[in-house]
């Protein structure tokens, strides 16, 4: 009975916390209660400032990642977002980068002279900013514990958002930590099948 117990409290502690191997810091995709609101943030290739309707605008998914460039856990998942958005851009993913706690310079120097393959702003540029950030007051109300909170992914569906106002939704599906790539896989591919709404395909005799 004992045992049955502890496995029941390992389970949940994952679920909710997620887990470390190695460098990695892996944590599940949940749905929460977010208040996730709209922003307008310097780009990191234009220096002007972005608004995120406009970044989501016409696509399906968009998956938000919010890194620190000095962070190792960050440095693992890069590839990793890199890759999810070349193989699903053509179906309406986009993902978009939010710099943390780290100088616009470092941001640049992180991806090089090629820059980022998706867009990156800025949030905030100094270690000192880091419960002064929405970044950092999103991760309270989901529960993530993390010191830095880098990454943190948070998934929105444009068409399901509000399309005025400050808030943007109410509850999003969000990773505190680094992205469980075969999980969120599959979620990026449910979320941009290529089937059409209200298509029907005709039975075939």
């Amino acid at each position: 009975m004992k045992r049955i117990l502890l496995l029941i409290t390992i389970f949940a502690l994952f679920s909710i916390n997620g887990y470390s191997q190695g460098s990695h810091e892996y944590s599940p995709l949940v749905e929460k209660t977010v208040n996730y609101k709209d922003w307008k943030l310097v780009d990191l290739k234009t220096e002007q400032p972005a608004d995120l309707r406009d970044l989501i605008a016409g696509k399906k998914l968009v998956m938000v990642v919010y890194f620190a460039p000095w962070c190792g856990n960050w440095h693992n998942e890069a590839p990793i977002a890199a890759k999810l958005y070349e193989k699903y851009k053509a179906q309406g993913f986009q993902v978009i980068g939010v710099s943390e706690y780290g100088s616009r310079a470092d941001v640049k120097a992180f991806f090089g002279e090629a820059g980022p393959p998706y867009p990156v702003v800025s949030e905030s540029e100094s270690r000192d900013d880091k419960q002064k950030t929405p970044h950092y007051g999103y991760r309270q109300l989901t529960g993530d514990t993390r010191n830095w909170g880098s990454p943190w992914n948070i998934f929105l569906e444009p068409a399901k958002t509000n399309a005025k106002g400050e808030l943007l939704t109410e509850k999003a599906w969000v990773v505190n930590g680094e992205l469980i790539e075969d999980e969120v896989d599959k979620f990026i591919s449910s979320r941009v099948s290529a089937i059409a709404s209200g298509v029907i395909t005709p039975c075939k005799n």
